[in-house]
């Protein structure tokens, strides 16, 4: 049995940040199932980005209000990206107004229950008996081993207890060309703490692992070898994601997550069914109180997208300028 005590330590290395809270916790599990969305899109990302990516002038907005049927307050919808740097960064009048308005906050999982935060780190443990070398030829060791150290200053020992796709993790993150990025649900908990509002989440921990655990390891140790070949393609491409996402241009996002080679058929695993699931839950919560969702941004649009199932069963979801 694992000692998360010790553990955790691993991962605590790998995710240098300004403090240990979700910032950290969102690197290991939200950038998985939210912006890996966007990030496995950019395979797919044409080079000429306004002539070829579709958008719709209707769903340039990263903020919704939700209101109708029957609700005594509006609730509002938020599309973050988990990770952006301080100079892309950008929060607006309406955005800081709404969140004052809203009772409570709801991220896609409790942000403020500590025990999210050790049961997320656990879930990067492999806990099959296998070493992080066992999943790699001895050449693609030595590969990776010179990769970290001289790239990252990182010695790949304290990476051997960690799941393949804690590592992947990590070298994702480094497309950011900023040390040390912003997180909008960082932000978002912060604010609502000091303001006394109700946190509360959409899913269980368990329930982002299962997603997770879907991520076929194939696909993983390949996604991590590509990544140590270097090159300007990831960083280029999450430079376009995070233009789209400026733009507030949800309909170019969830275009570029629909032409992922990499997510496929699975689109449904890691969105349309998460979405359906939500519904229920996020109409339980506004029917109580007036709340500000924040949710990665992949979520919103399309045919089951937050915005479109809200809409099916009657409330009236509009953009906020």
């Amino acid at each position: 049995m694992y000692n998360i005590s010790t553990q955790i330590k691993p991962v605590r290395v790998l995710l240098p940040s300004k403090k240990y809270n979700y910032f950290q916790m969102n690197k290991i599990i939200l950038i998985l199932l939210t912006v890996i969305s966007f990030t496995t899109a950019s395979a797919q990302i044409p080079k000429d980005h306004n002539a070829q990516v579709k958008t719709d002038t209707f769903s340039r907005s990263l903020l919704w209000r939700i209101s109708g049927n029957g609700l005594h307050k509006p609730s509002w919808l938020f599309g973050t990206i988990h990770m952006i740097c301080p100079e892309d960064y950008f929060w607006t009048d309406s955005m800081k107004a709404c969140l004052q308005k809203s009772e409570a906050v709801c991220f896609e999982m409790n942000l403020d229950d500590p025990s999210v935060m050790i049961k997320a780190a656990a879930s990067m443990i492999d806990s099959s008996g296998k070493k992080l070398s066992d999943y790699f030829t001895d050449e693609q060791n030595t590969q990776l081993a010179k990769y970290l150290n001289d790239s990252l200053g990182l010695q790949i020992a304290m990476f051997q207890s960690m799941k393949p796709i804690a590592l992947d993790v990590m070298l994702t993150s480094k497309n950011m060309s900023c040390p040390n990025p912003e997180s909008y649900e960082d932000n978002i908990l912060e604010q609502a703490k000091k303001d006394n509002k109700i946190i509360t989440g959409l899913e269980e921990v368990k329930e982002q692992i299962d997603v997770l655990s879907s991520i076929p390891t194939d696909s993983v140790i390949s996604d991590i070898l590509t990544s140590i070949k270097g090159g300007a393609s990831d960083k280029n491409n999450y430079d376009e994601i995070v233009a789209a996402y400026k733009q507030q241009d949800l309909s170019a996002l969830f275009y570029l997550i629909q032409q992922s080679n990499d997510l496929g058929n699975d689109i449904g695993i890691f969105l349309d069914d998460r979405n359906k699931k939500w519904i229920s839950r996020i109409e339980e919560k506004i029917q109580k109180q007036s709340v500000f969702f924040a949710v990665g941004a992949g979520h919103l649009w399309g045919p089951n997208g937050v915005i479109s199932l809200l809409r099916k069963e009657g409330y009236r979801v509009e953009p906020v300028k």
